[in-house]
């Protein structure tokens, strides 16, 4: 063990998107550092960051100190993955370089362009290594950790066995020089220092995931996506390698008792459920609840109070709503027709992403009966079966009753493994060809390829993604794509770039051993790879085949990150539409309800904010239940407003 004999606490907080991770993660570390007297590391490790909008400050790159009114001591930083990743391999590289250049027939000149390509699952990668540090620091009592929504979050927590996958992946490479060795004498070099000091890191990460100082709260909320999702959260977690067991739930925007108000009315019942089901799927967990009082929570001071209620079952006093909420009008708005092939839905998680893309998708269907339309999930933790009340899997299937309509869920680990087997086989025929002669080289070339292939590694949902997208396209009338939240949505978005990039090096590595039938094979299907993927940047980057449809709610926090979202999507040169703005109460629906009346002024208050941007926005009452099968959805297609 390298960790510090001070040993820090890890509290994770885990959950859907949009559920309230930051929000809780912040409150616990704020009642923490100030109860404790002790320091304590509040981080994030989600790429689309809101722990600066939460705290109400602005946040580097490096762990920034957060007054608080008490003896303790509370630091909070937001993770940079690409500045950690580049940190890391700065440390290593001159050590990885050796070890490739000795294991494969690649020399170090063509080796060092592809470390500095950035690659997929960079940013689980650098939270792993950054969490390694932290501990082996031994600075901090407790580091608590806001996590990504649910479906990276999963990949976080797997990123130690398969980096001990890749471990014994460089160890075959490792072993070439002492097979030749052994094969015609000399001296066997030594073992790799490096993969020695690696495995140490994964020892390390391991035991304090599924150690007694590892605390996972899981915060969900009482509506059934939600609910859902930290079923199988936890069945991910039992199945983990090592398994991990979730330590507590938060039920988070409870209601727990309304009078009058019809809405406040059907969320208590959906409250009542919410805990009950929670009591029968985690016996034994202690569940706490948040309550819901319809305004943000914002600041220090508020933190404290939603802290001090959660978790010491306090009273809960709600934020004042705006004193000079705008008053706003809505006219009725016809949905929006598809216009293009392909349409993709974004935004932070909870937002809403999968009703309006299921929306679009029926929407389209009824108006142009004659267009097949394909909607897909690319989300790792996905929910159109929910939407849509019926069984989704890998493979388009009808939904609805209608052949015209179809969904799918992506497995790309699947899509992974099914590739690799395909070029495993073209390496088998080339070595098999190459046969003959003094190769110890080539054969043992082609351990090294064929363990690299059976590595799944983390970041595949982004590559396959594209590639399956890129299929659909080809064989549907129409697609519409359910991104992932924010972050990844994004890295996505930005897949198609950097893997040509990729593509384009790899080529360039192979050409020197162009007449080894191994290479040859390879080039063709990175060539082919390259070819694809040029096509579909074009595409996302022409507004008359592409189309990006923003989401959000009109809360303070969604639309922080929206606005940084529309800014990074002309960045990557995609053309936006008109925003979704979903979940607005309307003023009708208030009625005399105290904790309406406060979410419709904050929510006026942002719908402003939003006009003042020039920003053309449709939005969508809240109907104070869930949509989800076929008749909701049909309701759901038959109203849209936008501000008068």
């Amino acid at each position: 063990m390298i960790i510090n004999s001070r040993v820090s606490r890890l509290a994770f907080f885990i959950g859907k998107g949009g559920v309230g991770k930051t929000t809780l993660a912040a409150a616990y570390a704020v009642r923490r550092a100030a109860s404790r007297g002790g320091s304590v590391l509040l981080i994030s490790t989600d790429p689309a960051h809101s722990l600066g909008d939460i705290l109400e400050t602005r946040l580097g790159d490096t762990p920034r100190s957060i007054a608080i009114p008490a003896a303790g001591k509370l630091l909070v930083w937001q993770i940079d993955a690409a500045k950690q990743f580049r940190k890391f391999l700065a440390r290593s590289r001159t050590a990885v370089l050796e070890l490739l250049e000795s294991g494969t027939l690649f020399s170090r000149r063509e080796i060092e362009p592809l470390l500095d390509a950035t690659l997929p699952g960079m940013a689980e990668f650098a939270a792993l290594l950054a969490i390694r540090d932290l501990l082996s620091s031994g600075r901090y009592d407790e580091i608590v950790v806001d996590t990504a929504p649910l479906g990276h979050t999963l990949r976080l927590f797997e990123m130690p066995a398969h980096f001990a996958r890749f471990l014994e992946f460089l160890d075959v490479a490792a072993s070439r020089d002492r097979l030749l060795a052994e094969r015609f004498g000399g001296v066997a070099p030594r073992s790799q220092p490096l993969v020695s000091e690696w495995r140490g890191i994964v020892s390390d990460v391991q035991q304090a995931f599924s150690g007694a100082n590892a605390h996972i709260t899981l915060v969900t909320t009482p509506e059934t996506f939600a609910l859902n999702q930290s079923l199988r959260a936890a069945e991910s977690f039992r199945r983990s390698d090592p398994p991990m067991a979730i330590s507590a739930v938060v039920l988070n925007r409870a209601v727990k008792s309304a009078t009058g108000c019809p809405r406040c009315r059907a969320r208590a019942r959906q409250t009542r459920s919410a805990r009950a089901f929670l009591g029968r799927h985690f016996r034994g967990v202690p569940l706490m609840m948040a309550q819901d009082n319809g305004g943000p929570i914002h600041g220090v001071t508020d933190l404290r109070a939603l802290a001090a209620h959660v978790f010491d079952g306090k009273r809960l006093e709600a934020r004042r709503a705006p004193a000079s909420a705008p008053k706003l009008k809505f006219a009725k708005a016809p949905w929006p027709e598809l216009s293009v092939p392909l349409s993709l839905t974004v935004g932070k998680g909870g937002v809403g992403k999968t009703t309006i893309s299921a929306g679009l998708a029926v929407h389209q269907r009824a108006r142009h009966p004659e267009i097949a339309m394909t909607i897909c999930s690319t989300d790792p933790a996905p929910s159109l079966d929910d939407v849509f009340q019926q069984p989704v899997g890998d493979e388009p299937v009808a939904m609805l009753g209608d052949e015209g309509l179809r969904a799918m869920e992506m497995d790309a680990v699947s899509e992974f493994r099914q590739w690799s087997e395909r070029v495993k086989e073209r390496v088998d025929r080339a070595f098999s060809a190459e046969a003959g002669g003094v190769h110890i080289d080539l054969s043992f070339e082609r351990r090294v390829i064929l363990a690299l292939l059976d590595l799944v590694p983390p970041g595949v949902d982004e590559i396959f993604a594209i590639f399956r997208i890129f299929d659909l396209l080809s064989e549907q009338g129409a697609l519409v794509i359910d991104m992932a939240p924010t972050g990844h949505a994004l890295e996505l978005l930005r897949m198609p770039e950097r893997l040509a990039q990729w593509s384009r090096l790899l080529l360039k590595t192979l050409t020197p051993h162009r007449t080894l039938t191994f290479a040859q094979d390879a080039a063709v299907e990175i060539a082919a790879v390259g070819q694809r993927v040029r096509e579909l940047l074009a595409m996302l980057r022409d507004k008359h085949r592409a189309r990006v449809w923003p989401v959000m709610l009109a809360e303070t926090l969604p639309d922080r990150e929206t606005g940084r979202l529309l800014r990074q999507l002309r960045e990557i040169g995609v053309h936006t539409a008109p925003v979704f703005v979903n979940r607005v109460i309307f003023e009708k629906d208030v009625d005399n309800c105290a904790r309406c009346r406060r979410a419709h002024a904050w929510q006026m208050s942002t719908l402003a904010g939003l006009l003042r941007r020039d920003l053309q926005v449709y939005v969508v009452r809240d109907y104070g239940s869930e949509i989800a099968g076929a008749r909701a959805l049909k309701a759901f297609t038959h109203e849209l407003w936008h501000v008068a």
